[in-house]
């Protein structure tokens, strides 16, 4: 069993694995995993599969596309095998940090329920656009990210479920840098065009007030037996 297994939900990128794989061989101190999470339809699913038997990693492949879907059905398939630290990395974010899952490890094996992430260089303490944390949360509500968000502002749920159960760090000497678009380091091709579709800006946005306002306070409340 490792001791921090990364989902990766990725789509039409099969050259993340190799880059993510690379970037995880350079500054891994621990026994650290990477589940790529694609979907049956990606029209390069054969170059994942072939990406991932060259250069290592694990391989699920769903039947819904959408990130949201393939984060918790990465999620699912992790606890029903044991693990007990997931992350939540995009296809887009590289770790930089000699031992930054060391690091993460030391805050995820305090006692109880716990999340941490690192300094992404476009958020920073802002918003965990990456995130690790034990499994508690999957146990307890089924989800790692509420389903019924299309893509965007899950990071703001996390951040709203550590800051109010106080069980949220940030090391902010721990480097996973976000390659994107908004910081040029990325071009903002179709898929980061679909995924920030202003409908789907606007949903989710819509659907993180109406969280926060509505279920947050349940959340907080079935998570307090795991404090």
């Amino acid at each position: 069993m490792t001791e921090l297994l990364v989902i990766v939900p990725t789509y039409n990128r099969p050259q993340s694995v190799e880059r993510t794989l690379e970037a995880f061989g350079k500054t891994c101190q621990k026994n650290t995993s990477v589940l790529f999470v694609v979907d049956q339809t990606d029209p390069k699913l054969g170059e994942y599969v072939g990406k991932v038997r060259d250069f290592g990693g694990d391989l699920l492949i769903t039947e819904t596309r959408g990130m949201i879907n393939a984060l918790n059905r990465g999620a699912d398939f992790a606890v029903e095998r044991g693990h007990h630290n997931l992350a939540f990395f995009g296809d887009d974010h590289l770790p930089r940090t000699v031992g930054w899952d060391r690091r993460y490890l030391e805050v995820l094996n305090r006692p109880g329920f716990q999340m941490v992430y690192g300094d992404d260089l476009l958020q920073g303490e802002v918003m965990p656009t990456q995130v690790a944390l034990t499994s508690e949360l999957i146990q307890e509500l089924g989800w790692l990210a509420p389903p019924q968000f299309k893509h965007l502002c899950v990071d703001l749920v996390w951040l709203e479920i550590g800051k109010a159960l106080d069980r949220i760090t940030y090391l902010p000497d721990v480097v996973i840098e976000h390659m994107h678009p908004a910081n040029g380091k990325a071009e903002f091709d179709e898929d980061y065009a679909r995924v920030n579709a202003s409908e789907i800006v606007s949903q989710d946005a819509q659907e993180f007030y109406r969280w926060k306002e509505q279920d947050l306070p349940q959340v907080v409340l079935q998570m307090r037996k795991w404090l």
